[in-house]
């Protein structure tokens, strides 16, 4: 008898992943063999003006074949959502369709879990100190990843609305009270004290300077998927070691690594390893205390097989 096929909604999604468990699965997923083509994201009408998108993630391993679709419509207006998700599995043996997996969901914890997951290869063991810039829905998800991958005492929030960033600290103290959250809106002084620094806004302005940074921070951006645009500035990337989830999509759509590339002071050799290379073993992580590590995310496909995969299995 053909198996069943399961629909999973955004709170079965919640309730059947949990940090630092899927970090684990993460970790294991981008250690096996997999095949990730190139993702696609189409312009449905270029010449009105219009940016809104239709994108396919596709990518399959020894398990299951996933296909994430997602649309872009930024200009939706409230309460309209700008972006629509879902994630469809196939069996990698027989091709049966298994399960059609809500993708926003999925995206927001494997953004957040391969942004802890780098961090367990790249920052400090010791590292007691995060900044988190950007209050978007994504925050949350990353301050849960992190927390539970690092013995973090303290989290400074920033974001360029200062109202925005109370909400998530009242939020967050509530459900992590043994963590001191506090509030930012001096970046530089921020950027001072923290051990690890996390970038997850939409800025199209450069917000952390190489300056600010002090040697043996671990750095991490993964708001910005424009060519040319970035969350931070040339120096600090030519002064990290610098590590991407995935050459391919990072060589065509990341600014903090194109741009310093278009101005001849860094190249894509440069860039150590993707984060497969790290999980398999194959290259190592932090070397030192005092050297600055860099990964920069723009997301791939594997982690949302992953995401769509762990919800199936436990619903």
């Amino acid at each position: 008898a053909p198996m069943s096929f399961k629909l999973i909604d955004a709170g079965q999604v919640h309730a059947a992943l949990r940090y630092p468990d899927f970090i684990e699965a993460l970790r294991l997923a981008f250690a096996g063999p997999h095949t990730m083509p190139p993702r696609q994201v189409l312009t449905l009408d270029p010449e009105s003006g219009s940016h809104a998108a239709f994108a396919m993630l596709p990518c399959w391993n020894d398990e299951v074949i996933a296909q994430k679709a997602f649309t872009y419509f930024p200009e939706n207006q409230p309460p309209a959502q700008t972006l629509h998700s879902q994630i469809l599995l196939f069996d990698r043996r027989t091709g049966e369709p298994r399960a059609l997996v809500d993708g926003v969901s999925v995206t927001c914890f494997r953004t957040a879990g391969v942004s802890a997951l780098a961090s367990r290869f790249l920052s400090r063991e010791d590292s007691e100190t995060l900044l988190l810039l950007g209050t978007g829905k994504l925050a949350p998800f990353l301050v849960r990843a992190h927390a539970s991958v690092r013995p973090l005492k303290r989290i400074l929030l920033w974001g360029r609305n200062p109202g925005r960033a109370e909400i998530l600290k009242s939020a967050m103290s509530a459900e992590l009270p043994e963590i001191a959250f506090e509030t930012v809106t001096d970046l530089q002084n921020a950027c001072g004290r923290a051990d690890i620094v996390v970038a997850a806004t939409g800025s199209p302005d450069i917000l952390v300077h190489g300056a600010w940074i002090r040697p043996g921070t671990h750095t991490d951006f993964l708001g910005n998927h424009h060519a040319d645009k970035r969350e931070c500035d040339s120096e600090l990337v030519t002064g990290s070691r610098v590590f991407v989830d995935n050459r391919a999509n990072c060589f065509r759509e990341a600014g903090e690594i194109l741009v310093p590339v278009s101005e001849g002071v860094f190249s894509l050799d440069r860039v150590e390893s993707e984060l497969a290379d790290l999980c398999r073993g194959d290259v190592s992580g932090r070397g030192d205390e005092r050297e600055t590590t860099l990964f920069k995310s723009v997301g791939c496909a594997l982690g949302d097989l992953c995401g769509a995969v762990t919800a199936w299995k436990n619903c």
